[in-house]
């Protein structure tokens, strides 16, 4: 199985990005799925939209019942941690399992952890800079 990593997040968290309710399904949380971007979008029912398919990032647009979020898979665990630290600038919410990640909304992340495993970061928060601001 070939494992790589994605580049787009910015441009996809800013279009994700959403609100949603606060929940913690910690209880119900499966060990953490492992595999190919395309097994890993199997177990959660979506077909994955292939955005950028290189050596170091594959990354896919998917859709399912729970709503849409970017599937990404990396070739090493450094990439992937690169990958995460810079993205998390652009706000959303993360699933990151062994070489993959998912980026959705709150709502999407936490249903996709009930499948997939995994553990939650949270990027950066920039939608409060308006409020208080005198320019």
């Amino acid at each position: 199985m070939r494992m790589t990593s994605a580049v787009l997040v910015g441009a996809v968290v800013l279009t994700l990005a959403g609100c949603g309710a606060d929940q913690d399904d910690t209880a119900k949380v499966p060990a953490t799925a492992t595999g190919s971007l395309e097994s890993l979008a199997a177990e959660v029912k979506c077909r994955p939209d292939m955005q950028t398919d290189a050596d170091e990032i594959r990354q896919a647009l998917c859709k399912n019942a729970d709503g849409k979020f970017v599937l990404a898979t990396f070739a090493t665990d450094r990439g992937q941690r690169e990958w995460i630290n810079d993205a998390k600038d652009y706000g959303g919410h993360y699933l990151v399992g062994r070489k993959w990640v998912a980026v959705g909304d709150d709502g999407v992340v936490n249903a996709l952890r009930g499948t997939l495993g995994g553990e939650v970061e949270v990027g950066t928060d920039h939608s409060g800079h308006g409020a208080g601001h005198t320019g």
